[in-house]
């Protein structure tokens, strides 16, 4: 699969990420079909998170993959933490340090090529962060780091005393969700799309080597569903349909293929533990659509130009 260079990074990574948040839902035959689906597809990046599944889908990737030193070597593994579910966000240095070791236990490894902080800590202080950063890379345990749903201000913050580079932000976007780019196209407009909710983290990220990962890049609102084939989204599906039609592939294939379109070169992140559906999501790696195509899907999607 074609690749991107993880932020300032070291790494060559697929364009596209495997989401495991939902492994824990299929049976173990399925689960090891899936990653090896996923690894025959050039899909080797992974993205875990210690809370899903309360750390048990960490537990069933390792079992479907066959985790061992072979296998280690052929794949990219990322997880994130900081989220007590239900309690509390956490990023003290204990609980980075404590969540890192329950994460590489569970995915049988001894090492994570990338850490992100899940969603912002209120209490945060970033010489703690620091700290655990310091003590996880020195040790061989964490190679690169990164945060996830972090705006600009909250990065700098963390910069400031974090010595390594922070590399990825994971941000909800998909083309229902966009306001990280249409706010920026409606600036200084007097209507809702001008709101600035992320205090412009897109050109941030970009300005400053970071790459994003869209997460949920199929879904529409909070977790509400998938747009593809949603019945609320007639006109985008409708367009859709056709440019695919045109490129011989899927809906979903172009859904993500409109992601890598954008200059800021994304790494989508999937969700699905549908073999076939990932395939499709794959194709997109070798589409690229034209200005003209990107615009008809914006504004099929219900967005404006001003």
């Amino acid at each position: 699969m074609r690749t991107i260079k993880l932020g300032q990074s070291d790494l060559a990574v697929p364009v596209i990420a495997v989401g495991c948040m939902r492994i824990n839902g299929v049976d173990r035959k399925t689960s090891e079909s899936f990653v090896k689906t996923a690894l025959d597809l050039g899909a080797n990046f992974f993205d875990h998170a210690d809370c899903y599944g309360n750390g048990e889908c960490e537990s069933i990737f390792a079992d479907a993959i066959g985790m061992n030193s072979a296998v280690r070597e052929k794949i990219f593994l990322q997880s994130k933490c900081g989220i007590v579910p239900g309690k509390m966000f956490d990023f003290s240095k204990e609980h980075i340090l404590e969540a890192a070791d329950g994460i590489l236990k569970r995915l049988k490894t001894e090492y994570l090529d990338v850490l992100l902080l899940h969603r912002p800590d209120a209490l945060v202080e970033p010489e703690e962060v620091a700290e655990a950063f310091d003590r996880l890379y020195s040790s061989g345990k964490v190679r690169n780091f990164g945060v996830s749903n972090q705006d600009p201000c909250l990065i700098r913050l963390l910069q400031r005393s974090v010595k390594q580079h922070i590399a990825v932000n994971q941000l909800q976007l998909s083309v229902t969700n966009a306001t990280l780019i249409t706010q920026s196209m409606n600036m200084n407009m007097p209507d809702d799309m001008a709101i600035d909710r992320d205090n412009g983290v897109l050109n941030f990220c970009r300005l400053n080597d970071i790459t994003i990962q869209p997460w949920s890049p199929l879904q529409y609102g909070f977790f509400q569903g998938t747009f593809i084939g949603n019945e609320k989204f007639q006109k985008l599906n409708g367009k859709l349909d056709e440019i695919a039609g045109k490129y011989h592939v899927s809906a979903v294939t172009i859904a993500l293929a409109w992601l890598l379109r954008h200059p800021a070169k994304f790494q989508p992140v999937t969700g699905t533990m549908n073999a076939a559906r990932l395939g499709e999501c794959v194709k997109a790696a070798d589409i690229v659509l034209s200005r003209g195509e990107w615009y008809e899907i914006f504004l099929a999607t219900g967005h404006r130009l001003p």
